[in-house]
């Protein structure tokens, strides 16, 4: 993985991070995910004039890709919002980027990709961190708890957002194999925001909508500009790398959030979390030279 494509992915990783914080310190999840996509679309079409290249129609192939990609990543933030609410952000955070897990067998199956020794031993160490990260101590029986936990609905919505995004990568890293990454993004970004429009127009989130605005529209304008350089940073770095190394250096973002959780919501934590967010950054310096 070139230098580049690892700084951009990085960079997006703790933008990533950022933007969760955000839908953490929200009160409604749903309403206030839609104003970020608001916010991020709005910055989004302002700075059109500033794009580094002309717009061209996408063919067929990408606009079923970026509908396909825009389900996924709808689904995917319904299911972190759902898992949010019952979930401490350093627990459900790592478990709904388990995407790293499924993202390297779609690359190979799919996409072709091949992977080197040493960047399969950067994943192994990344997925090991993942999963550490949710012990409460070594032990036999604690290395199980995580499969004990699987009946907890804030788990399991964890869970599927992690496969779920998966499907979702594997449909934007061809999207951007032949088409401009920033015009990818924004029709994305669009596409994505009517579809969150249809599902906020139901009668249970018209209250929402105003209370979320009136209450947080601080942290609405604060996402726009977040969000939008986590997708834009992470679509570059996608057109540079495999996309079964780009998901796992992307969970830096893993890191970032225990941080986060930590320092500034104070939720606990020991030294199995601070070691297993040092694995996961380990496993992405060891992919960066895979």
């Amino acid at each position: 993985m070139s230098l580049l494509a690892f700084s951009l992915i990085v960079i997006s990783a703790v933008m990533h991070a950022l933007w969760n914080l955000l839908v953490k310190r929200s009160r409604h999840k749903t309403a206030f995910i839609w104003w970020m996509f608001v916010a991020s679309g709005s910055l989004f079409t302002l700075s059109l004039p500033l794009a580094p290249e002309p717009f061209t129609r996408p063919e067929s192939e990408t606009v079923a890709l970026l509908a396909m990609g825009a389900l996924c990543f709808v689904l995917y933030h319904l299911l972190n919002g759902r898992a949010y609410r019952g979930g401490d952000l350093s627990i459900i955070y790592p478990l709904s980027q388990s995407s790293m897990i499924w993202v390297p067998l779609w690359g190979i199956l799919f996409l072709g990709e091949r992977l080197s020794l040493t960047g399969i031993c950067g994943i192994l160490l990344v997925i090991l961190g993942v999963y550490a990260m949710q012990l409460r101590r070594l032990s036999l029986g604690e290395l199980l708890r995580p499969f004990r936990d699987l009946g907890n609905p804030s788990v399991r919505a964890a869970l599927a957002a992690g496969f779920i995004y998966s499907i979702g990568s594997v449909a934007e890293k061809s999207g951007v194999r032949n088409y401009s990454p920033f015009y990818f993004t924004y029709l994305l970004v669009l596409v994505m925001l009517l579809l969150m429009t249809a599902n906020i127009c139901r009668p249970r989130y018209r209250t929402q909508i105003g209370e979320e605005l009136r209450g947080k529209w601080r942290l609405i304008l604060l996402s726009g500009p977040i969000m939008m350089a986590s997708f834009l940073t992470f679509r570059y770095g996608l057109n540079l790398s495999p996309v079964s190394y780009a998901v796992p250096v992307r969970q830096v973002s893993v890191m970032v959030g225990v941080l986060i959780g930590i320092l500034f919501l104070r939720e606990s934590f020991g030294r199995i979390r601070l070691v297993s967010a040092f694995l996961i950054f380990l496993g992405a310096i060891v992919i960066r030279f895979g």
